[in-house]
C-alpha cells in the first residue's frame, strides 16, 4: 500500500528531494526559455483597454497553457467569468488537505506607443539576461516558471499527496474578475500561490485597493455674476441670481481628503508595508455643468458658466490588517463631516459611490506561520539565499483568493518596464523562480512513495 509521508517525514527527507527538483529545473531551462518566448509572443491585451482582436487574443495563450498542462497528465477545463474570455484550471488529483493552487493571468496592458519601443512589443527579443516584450515580465514569466515547475516535478517522479491545481485567469490587469471567478469555485483549497513578478522577494502581505467616486453638486450660473456669491455686499444683495462653484467644493474637499490621508499614514502601520503607503490619491476631477447619465458633466468647455457639478475619483489603498467595512466607513464619516462645515453642503451633501469601474481588492495578510509561507520560505533557503519577506505595493489577484478565506502569497521573477515600453523579465530570475516554485509545490503538498 502506498504510504502518505507526513509533513515532518516528508521534511527530513526534502534535501534529497530538493536537490532532485533542482536538477530537473537545470534540465528545463531552454524549455523554459522557449515556452516564455511563445506565450509572449501571442498577444493578449485586456479588451477593457483596447479593442483589437489581433491583439485580444487571451484563449491562444490558454491554448498553448493548456497543451503543456495536458502534457502532464492535468485534467483542464475552461469556464467564461466573462464572454469570450476563458479561464483555465487544471488539476491534479490529491487531498484537500494540503492542495495547492498556483496562479498567473494572461491578459497584459496595452503596449502603447510602439515607436517609444526599442524592440518589437511581442517579439520576445532576448539581449544578455533580459527577454524583451509586452507581459515578459507582468505576468507570463511567472506563468512559464510555475509550468516548467510542474514539469521538475514530473521529470522527477514526484507523487504529491496534495491536490495541485492550475489557474490560468484573465482580467487581472482590469479587476480580476478571472481570479474572482476561479477562486469561488475553490471552495477549500488550502493555499495559493501567485507568480506575479516579486523582485524574488516573498510577499504574503499586500493592501486593499478601493476606487471611490465622490460627486459635489453646486449652483450654475453667469459667471459675470460671480461677485454677488462671494462678496456679501448692498451691490451682491441686488443682484437675484446667484451660483455655487462645484469646482471651490471639490477643491475644499480635497484639501479635507489629504488631511485624512495625512492621518491615516502618521497613526497606522503595519510590519513589512512602508510608512503612509496607506494613501488616498486622487487621480481623476472633472467639473462643468449638467450631469448626463453617466453621472459625470454633460457640458464641459464654457468658463462663462459657473459648473454645478464636480466628480473626482481617488485610489486608496489601505493596511493588510485592515477591513475594507471599516475604510469606507471611515471615510464616509470624514465626508460626512466636512460637509457639515460648509453651509451650502449641509443641505447639498456630497455622494459616495464605491467600487468605481467594479474595482474593489481586498486586502492580503497570510500569517509567516502559515505552512504555505513557510514552506515558500525553506525553498528559497534551500536555493541557497537569505529570504527577503515585504508587503506588496501593489494588487494581485492574490487579494481575491484572499477574500474567499484562501491563503495566498506572492512569489516570482524580477524585470522591469511594466506597463511601459521596453518591458523585460530577467531570465536568471525566471529559472530561479520556477526551482523554488518547485520545492514549495512538495513541501506545501507533500509527497507519496
Amino acid at each position: 500500500m502506498t504510504e502518505t509521508k507526513s509533513a515532518e517525514a516528508a521534511s527530513e527527507l526534502h534535501p534529497e528531494l530538493s536537490a532532485r527538483l533542482r536538477r530537473a529545473v537545470a534540465d528545463q531551462a531552454d524549455y523554459l526559455t522557449d515556452l516564455l518566448a511563445r506565450l509572449v509572443r501571442v498577444p493578449s491585451v485586456n479588451p477593457k483597454f483596447q479593442v483589437d482582436p489581433a491583439f485580444n487574443r487571451e484563449s491562444a495563450v490558454q491554448d498553448v497553457i493548456e497543451a503543456e498542462l495536458k502534457a502532464l497528465g492535468f485534467s483542464t477545463a475552461r469556464s467564461f467569468p466573462l464572454p469570450g474570455r476563458p479561464n483555465l484550471i487544471g488539476k491534479w488529483t490529491g487531498s484537500d488537505a494540503r492542495s495547492l493552487a498556483l496562479c498567473g493571468h494572461v491578459d497584459v496592458v496595452p503596449h502603447g506607443d510602439l515607436g517609444q519601443w526599442s524592440f518589437e512589443a511581442y517579439g520576445a527579443e532576448i539581449v544578455g539576461d533580459r527577454l524583451y516584450g509586452r507581459g515578459s515580465c507582468d505576468m507570463k514569466a511567472g506563468l512559464a516558471a510555475a509550468i516548467v515547475a510542474c514539469r521538475a516535478i514530473a521529470a522527477a517522479g514526484i507523487t504529491l499527496e496534495g491536490r495541485l491545481e492550475f489557474h490560468a485567469v484573465v482580467d487581472e490587469e482590469a479587476g480580476g474578475e478571472g481570479a474572482m471567478a476561479a477562486a469561488a469555485a475553490s471552495p477549500g483549497l488550502a493555499g495559493v500561490l501567485i507568480t506575479e513578478p516579486s523582485g524574488g522577494v516573498l510577499r504574503p502581505w499586500a493592501g486593499g485597493l478601493e476606487w471611490v467616486r465622490v460627486t459635489l453638486r453646486g449652483l450654475s450660473g453667469h459667471s459675470a455674476r460671480r461677485f454677488a456669491s462671494i462678496y456679501p455686499s448692498e451691490a451682491g444683495a441686488s443682484v437675484p441670481v446667484k451660483s455655487v462653484n462645484a469646482i471651490e467644493l471639490g477643491a475644499r474637499l480635497l484639501a479635507a481628503v489629504r488631511e485624512l490621508e495625512t492621518q491615516w499614514g502618521i497613526s497606522r502601520r503595519f510590519p513589512g508595508m512602508p510608512a503612509g503607503m496607506n494613501t488616498i490619491s486622487p487621480g481623476v476631477m472633472i467639473s462643468g455643468c449638467g450631469e448626463g447619465p453617466d453621472g459625470l458633466p454633460a457640458l464641459l468647455g464654457n468658463p462663462a458658466m459657473v459648473p454645478d457639478l464636480c466628480v473626482i475619483d481617488f485610489d486608496m489603498k489601505f493596511l493588510p490588517h485592515e477591513r475594507s467595512a471599516d475604510i469606507r466607513r471611515e471615510f464616509e464619516d470624514w465626508i460626512a463631516h466636512f460637509a457639515k462645515t460648509d453651509p451650502w453642503l449641509r443641505d447639498h451633501p456630497p455622494e459616495v459611490r464605491w467600487e468605481l469601474g467594479k474595482l474593489h481588492f481586498p486586502p492580503v495578510n497570510t500569517p509567516l506561520d502559515h505552512p504555505l509561507t513557510r514552506a515558500v520560505e525553506a525553498s528559497i533557503i534551500a536555493t541557497g539565499r537569505q529570504p527577503e519577506i515585504a508587503g506588496m505595493l501593489g494588487v494581485t489577484d492574490a487579494a481575491h483568493y484572499a477574500a474567499k478565506g484562501i491563503p495566498a502569497v506572492v512569489y516570482g521573477p524580477t524585470g522591469g518596464g511594466q506597463h511601459g515600453p521596453d518591458e523585460f523579465v530577467l531570465l536568471s530570475t525566471v529559472r530561479d523562480t520556477a526551482a523554488v516554485v518547485a520545492d514549495s509545490i512538495i513541501r506545501f503538498c507533500g509527497v507519496k512513495d
